[in-house]
């Protein structure tokens, strides 16, 4: 996972814009596109484990992963997963958190991930789109999956941070709207044509970023979203195969060995440096 200053030749400072400008990418939400659980709510063992929640949580959170997996991700949903997510955060170790997403990942995240949405981000590499995630859940647990699968950039929620521990409250809130602002931002920054564009994603909430994009995608898609999809004529993806990545994958791509070969700092700088890029344009536009 890569990031990009505006000096870099791709970016849209380059003297070459019109080429820059047909660049493509592809947009994916994460919770049930690409993988088969809620990711705000996949770490609640370990963390469990290392003392930060307690077995009440741990109920509540395996309820809301239940509801989340059998209906469809409303925005009335969607603000209780919120609420639930952040208030058990408050007070927690932000690097104790990012240690846990680290040393678990590939035992919690790993078989979820859909086989198919694994291949097709392959195939988007193969065809020179960068792949970004765009995800409600936290950064700490969006940027290391994006690590893991070889994701190019993430657009993920961040909570502010006092004195290293989360106070609870969002900085930004990466859904609905703010995820097609979070698109058109990255869009502007690296230089993606967005009529050239993919997005995929299961839930009526992402309707503005997949209405951003020339190619939108319906994947395992609610009943609202289905028909907006039928209506508009966009393809509608079924994906069911959670399979580890070790288990298809014998041999890493290049893209992805290099990735994982940059390391957790490397990742961690990629995910600080979207967040400021997404971070600056809210404040501009509520200067």
């Amino acid at each position: 996972m890569t990031d990009t200053s505006s000096t870099d030749s791709r970016g849209p400072d380059s003297t070459t814009s019109s080429t820059a400008r047909r660049r493509v990418a592809a947009f994916f939400d994460l919770d049930k596109t690409v993988i088969a659980k809620s990711s705000a709510l996949a770490f609640t063992r370990p963390f469990f484990a290392e003392g930060l929640i307690n077995r009440r949580s741990v109920l509540k959170s395996s309820y809301a992963q239940f509801l989340f997996l059998v209906t469809a991700a409303d925005h009335d949903q969607v603000e209780n997963l919120r609420r639930h997510v952040t208030e058990m955060c408050r007070g927690w170790d932000v690097e104790q958190v990012r240690s846990i997403v680290e040393e678990t990942l590939d035992d919690v995240v790993n078989p979820l991930v859909f086989a198919e949405a694994a291949e097709l981000i392959a195939d988007h590499q193969a065809r020179g789109h960068d792949v970004i995630l765009v995800s409600a859940s936290g950064r700490e647990m969006v940027e290391p999956i994006g690590r893991m699968l070889g994701i190019d950039h993430v657009a993920a929620s961040a909570m502010e941070v006092v004195d290293g521990h989360y106070t609870g409250n969002l900085e930004f809130y990466c859904y609905g709207t703010e995820k097609a602002t979070a698109v058109t931002d990255l869009a502007e920054t690296y230089g993606y044509d967005l009529a050239s564009c993919f997005a995929y994603s299961d839930s009526i909430t992402d309707l503005p970023m997949l209405e951003v994009v020339g190619h939108p995608n319906a994947v395992n898609p609610d009943r609202q979203l289905r028909r907006r999809a039928v209506e508009a004529g966009w393809p509608v993806l079924g994906f069911h195969r959670p399979v580890p990545l070790r288990a298809r994958i014998p041999t890493p791509s290049s893209r992805m060995a290099a990735a994982l070969a940059l390391g957790a700092g490397v990742a961690a700088v990629s995910g600080v440096g979207v967040h400021s890029i997404l971070q600056r344009r809210q404040r501009t536009r509520s200067a």
